[in-house]
């Protein structure tokens, strides 16, 4: 059988992630506007590694956080990885 995605896009995710940041354990006091590049990054590698698993990319992400557009300076790869991997898990397949 062959396997079909869901077309998921950014502005939909971004409005679900809005609602649901607090109910996610790495958090903290920030506010949303810190967790969104993290959400979008996730999002926009799990369009872009498509067929590929977490575990095959990560080191790849890491990697890019440092340039990604938009992120909050203050934020390390160990701060929002959890948040980039909660986007990718919502819409890899």
């Amino acid at each position: 059988m062959a396997h079909t995605k869901t077309i998921i896009d950014w502005n939909t995710e971004d409005l679900y992630w809005k609602n649901e940041f607090r109910n996610r354990p790495y958090t903290g006091g920030e506010e949303y506007d810190y967790w969104r590049p993290a959400y979008r990054y996730g999002f926009e590698a799990a369009e872009r590694y498509q067929d590929k698993k977490w575990n095959e990319v990560e080191s790849d992400l890491r990697s890019g956080w440092d340039r990604y557009e938009g992120r909050d300076k203050r934020s390390t790869w160990e701060q929002v990885k959890d948040a980039v991997r909660d986007a990718w898990n919502r819409v890899a397949h």
